[in-house]
């Protein structure tokens, strides 16, 4: 074969690897986005099942270079939310996403639970009120993690 020939084909084979490549990447981007919001999901539910009220899923992606979910929630107790905490870090271990930290105000009237991608807010009522994070968030979506009533 002449040379030429020989370069276009290493040329054509390498975009052939690029575009693959890509693919891949990009596959693999969002396969890990919907584990991410699977876990946001999982853990609003989880909650909700822990006696948790008012919870909201914020979703964050684009918007945020902290996280790409936020769960806000109220707990009922100090004792419940410290639970609840304990619940969802050990979701988090047993679906792959160990909680990277978990830290409490000295009243434990506030528990953050971050798993990087995903960040939980466990809050009694009157802090929750206070600190008003959905009101830094207004124009994010709010994601529905509710399961569907059956009819």
């Amino acid at each position: 074969m002449s040379e030429i020939r020989l370069r276009t084909m290493s040329r054509s084979n390498t975009r052939t690897v690029a575009k693959t490549a890509a693919k891949s990447v990009a596959t693999r981007a969002a396969l890990e986005a919907a584990k991410t919001q699977s876990f946001a999901i999982d853990a609003a539910r989880l909650m909700s099942e822990l006696k948790c009220s008012e919870i909201v899923i914020l979703d964050l992606l684009g918007r945020s270079q902290i996280c790409d979910y936020m769960l806000i929630a109220n707990g009922t107790s100090q004792r419940q939310m410290k639970s609840v905490g304990e619940a969802i870090d050990k979701l988090g271990s047993t679906q792959g996403s160990p909680a990277w930290r978990t830290d409490a105000d000295s009243g434990t009237s506030w528990i953050v639970i971050d798993f990087v991608d995903v960040v939980v807010h466990l809050f009694e009522p009157t802090q929750r009120a206070f600190y008003d994070i959905e009101g830094l968030w207004t124009e994010a979506p709010r994601l529905t993690w509710r399961v569907p009533a059956k009819k």
